[in-house]
């Protein structure tokens, strides 16, 4: 029966170093990920947060849906735009995308 199985022979085993290098590239790709992705977004993250907290009445700002206004009134969680003349819209504050420049919008 030995003809229809060969017989399997041990090779000489590898040197010890073989499994700390086969993790080598694993994490040489990680630390790509974390500087050319996972870092530049928690800092943008930190920077809109930073921002949300700082809006106040009267700044000109633009939501995540393009809408450009001056702030009317604020609240914790919501702030009023005035998009137009007697046109008001309440949105999150998080939906607000950026602060543009004193006078951008002009809605008088």
């Amino acid at each position: 029966m030995s003809f229809f199985i060969s017989d399997a022979y041990a090779q000489a085993g590898a040197g010890q170093g073989g499994g700390l290098l086969s993790l080598l590239p694993l994490v040489v790709i990680f630390v790509i990920f974390y500087f050319l992705l996972i870092r530049p977004q928690q800092k943008r993250a930190k920077q809109h947060k930073e921002m949300v907290q700082a809006i106040k009445k009267g700044d000109d700002v633009v939501t995540n849906g393009g809408l450009l206004g001056k702030i009317v009134d604020t609240d914790d969680n919501f702030v009023t735009v005035d998009i137009a003349k007697g046109v008001e819209v309440k949105v999150q504050r998080h939906a607000i995308a950026q602060m543009m420049p004193k006078g951008t919008s002009k809605t008088d």
